[in-house]
C-alpha cells in the first residue's frame, strides 16, 4: 500500500477541547473577477485531524519505520473563499484561526501555507485570481507533536482544491502538503502528513504507508496526556543530529535501536500482545530520554503512568516538550491513568480506543 492510501481525511467529528473559540467571522464570498469557467464554488472546505507517534521518532527520518495513530477527536476544518479586500502585504492568501477575525497564523505556519498554495498552483495550472482568504479552526494544541501543522496543510490544501474545483490524488495531496511541512520543519519524515489523513493506524517506512494490523487489543487504549510545554520539531531533530555529528557511531546505534524496537513492535500488535507492545513504548520512551529529547516534566509522568498501571509509557512527537501517551489495558485502568497525570499536572488528556481500529486487521 503506498503513502496515498492514507489520504482520506473523513469527516472525524471535532469532539476535543477547542483551542480557539468559534468566532463570528464571516467568510469571504465574493468572486469579483474571477470567470465563471474557473470558479467551481464561492466556499471550499478542507477536513484533517491529529495524530499520535508510537514508534519511530526521528529515526523515521533515517529510513526507519515508525509506527502512527489518528486522532480523530482533534479535527481541522479550513474553510477559503474568494476576497476582493486584501491586506496590502498579504500576499495572495490570507490565513485566519477561529476565535479572533484579527488573529493571524503564527508566521513561521504562514510561510509554509503560503508555499503550498503556491505550490497548488503551479501544479493545478491555475492562473492569477484574486486574494484567498482561509480561515482554519484547529482543535490540534501546536508545538505538541500531535500533527498540527501537518493537519493545517492539509484542510487547507483539499479546501483551496475544492474551492478552483480541483481533483487532486492521494499522491497529489501528500506532495503538496509536505512542502509546507519541509518549511516548518526543515525536514519532514512524512508521516505526520500521512497519518492525519488516515482512518486506521499504520506503518510508515521511507515513504511508503501500510496499514498497521491489529490483534485482540481488547478495550484497550492509548491515553494522550499535554504536558503545556511547547517543543520544536526543528530543534529537536537538530539537537538530535548535532549529537550524531559529535559522536561517532552513534546514529547507526539509535537508528537500529529504534528499528528493532519498532519492528518488534507492528509484531507484537498483530499477534494481540499487548504487554509486550506497551514494553517497547517504555523503551522507546528510555532510547528518547536518553538522546536529550524528553523533559523532566515528561519522564515524570511516565513514571507516574507505569506506577497507575500503564503497560507502557514515552513521549511521542519531536520532544523538548509537547505530549506523553500511555497504553491501559481497559477503561477501568485508563480512567486511573488519566487520574494520575492530571494530578501530576497535565493540561488536558484525549483516549484513543485501540479496539475501533481491530476490524481493520486483515
Amino acid at each position: 500500500m503506498t503513502r496515498g492510501s492514507s489520504s482520506q481525511s473523513g469527516g472525524c467529528a471535532h469532539t476535543g477541547k477547542r483551542q480557539w473559540e468559534l468566532s463570528a467571522l464571516t467568510l469571504p464570498t465574493s468572486a469579483e473577477g474571477v470567470p465563471d469557467n474557473r470558479r467551481s464554488r464561492s466556499v471550499g472546505i478542507g477536513r484533517a485531524h491529529g495524530k499520535a507517534i508510537l514508534l519511530g521518532e526521528h529515526a523515521v527520518l533515517y529510513g526507519a519505520p515508525a509506527l502512527a495513530l489518528p486522532v480523530p477527536q482533534l479535527a481541522v476544518t479550513a474553510s477559503a473563499g474568494w476576497s476582493s479586500h486584501a491586506p496590502a502585504d498579504a500576499g495572495d492568501v490570507s490565513f485566519t484561526m477561529t476565535g479572533s477575525a484579527s488573529r493571524p497564523v503564527v508566521t513561521q505556519a504562514a510561510d509554509g501555507l503560503q508555499r503550498l498554495v503556491t505550490e497548488f498552483k503551479k501544479t493545478t495550472g491555475v492562473a492569477e485570481c484574486p486574494h484567498l482568504d482561509v480561515i482554519i479552526d484547529c482543535a490540534i494544541p501546536p508545538g505538541r507533536g500531535l500533527g498540527s501543522s501537518a493537519a493545517c496543510g492539509r484542510a487547507v490544501i483539499l479546501a483551496v482544491a475544492q474551492l478552483f474545483g480541483r481533483e487532486l490524488d492521494a499522491d497529489a495531496v501528500f506532495d503538496l502538503v509536505q512542502t509546507a511541512e519541509n518549511v516548518a520543519h526543515g525536514k519532514a519524515s512524512g508521516v505526520d502528513v500521512a497519518a492525519t489523513g488516515a482512518s486506521f493506524p499504520l506503518q510508515f517506512t521511507a515513504g511508503t504507508v501500510r496499514e498497521l494490523r491489529m490483534g485482540a487489543v481488547g478495550e484497550g487504549f492509548v491515553i494522550i496526556a499535554d504536558s503545556g510545554e511547547f517543543g520544536s520539531t526543528k530543534d529537536a531533530v537538530e539537537l538530535l543530529r548535532g549529537g550524531f555529528q559529535r559522536v561517532p557511531g552513534s546514529q547507526e546505534r539509535f537508528v537500529r535501536r529504534a528499528s528493532k524496537l519498532t519492528r518488534t513492535a507492528v509484531r507484537d500488535l498483530a499477534d494481540g500482545r499487548a504487554d509486550d507492545f506497551g514494553k517497547r513504548l517504555t523503551d522507546y520512551h528510555e532510547l528518547l530520554s536518553t538522546a536529550g529529547l524528553s523533559t523532566g516534566r515528561i519522564d515524570a509522568w511516565v513514571d507516574a503512568a507505569l506506577a497507575a498501571g500503564s503497560l507502557g509509557a514515552k513521549i511521542t512527537g519531536g520532544g523538548l516538550g509537547g505530549c506523553m501517551i500511555a497504553l491501559a489495558r481497559e477503561p477501568e485502568q485508563g480512567r486511573e491513568i488519566t487520574r494520575r497525570l492530571h494530578a501530576a499536572g497535565a493540561s488536558q488528556t484525549w483516549a484513543v480506543p485501540l479496539g475501533r481500529f481491530a476490524s481493520h486487521a486483515p
